[in-house]
């Protein structure tokens, strides 16, 4: 179909048939300098810095309508720890003998997030993968699991990759033409809670804490609906932070940390996903 027909019919010229346009002029001094290129075909211009503005929209956008036109109304997250190797696998991020053997321990997540998201998938599989549609940080450990655990049932899955110092490939197992690629680390994150009917947090680091606080503090606010927040591995999460210790300072409310709630096993999880959203179908993997 024409790009024109499926927007909408005009009479003034599409941006694509422009852009050919644009560049079968004749080669010139006039027609090679920058300024003559179209500014949003400006690589130059469009990375400038007052254009932030612009790349934030843009960024909010392309995600937004891509996945509106997949059909995907909802999503659960899939938050965690990008060392966690997979059972049996190597604790590449180890630094000393310490964090090996702790690392190769919570190996046992990597196989827990895996199994919540074939479970996820595989009712998300009951909406044609419109609802319950797993999304992770398309990144290694934890996030690869996630992505993993959606293909191991043939289901699609998404990854928000971010822009890091170090070079990260998405993992192999994200839906290509799902797998997003982010500059601005706030866009990313509207991104994960915009859909979110339910999000389960694996233990991690400051990632991790980053995104499980601020889904917190917008449950807490009010400024996101209630929706299940799942920690696994109880054991971890009560020394990592302290929410009881907060409430007796006062600095939350007695309360809000009913928020969260804990588990060991991806059935544990998907059950209470069940019983606060009252499905039918109970998927199991």
């Amino acid at each position: 179909m024409n790009p024109m027909e499926k927007a909408g019919w005009t009479p003034l010229p599409h941006s694509t048939e422009d852009l050919a346009r644009a560049k079968a002029v004749p080669d010139t001094p006039q027609t090679r300098a920058d300024t003559y290129r179209l500014a949003w075909d400006d690589e130059d211009f469009m990375t400038r810095r007052e254009l932030r503005a612009v790349r934030l929209q843009l960024e909010l956008l392309k995600p937004e309508m891509i996945l509106a036109e997949r059909g995907i109304r909802s999503t659960v997250i899939l938050f965690g720890g990008a060392r966690i190797p997979e059972p049996g696998g190597e604790a590449w991020a180890a630094k000393d003998e310490t964090q090996k053997r702790n690392l190769e321990k919570n190996s046992k997540y990597y196989e827990e997030a895996r199994k919540f998201a074939q479970i996820c998938s595989l009712h998300s599989a009951a909406s044609y993968y419109r609802e319950f549609v797993v999304v992770t940080g398309g990144g290694p450990g934890v996030m690869e699991a996630g992505n993993r655990g959606a293909a191991d049932v043939g289901a699609p899955s998404i990854g928000l990759n971010i822009v890091l110092p170090h070079e990260q490939a998405p993992n192999a197992y994200i839906t290509p033409e799902l797998c997003f690629n982010f500059h601005y680390f706030a866009v990313r994150k509207m991104h994960f809670v915009m859909r979110a009917k339910a999000v389960a947090v694996f233990p991690g680091g400051f990632g991790t804490m980053d995104e499980l606080f601020e889904t917190l503090t917008l449950i807490q606010t009010g400024r996101m609906e209630r929706v299940p927040v799942i920690l696994f591995g109880k054991e971890f999460w009560e020394r990592a932070i302290d929410l009881n210790y907060l409430a007796e300072q006062g600095t939350i409310t007695p309360g809000d940390q009913d928020i969260i709630d804990f588990v060991e096993t991806a059935d544990e999880a998907w059950d209470i996903i069940s019983r606060f959203y009252k499905l039918r179908v109970h998927a199991r993997g």
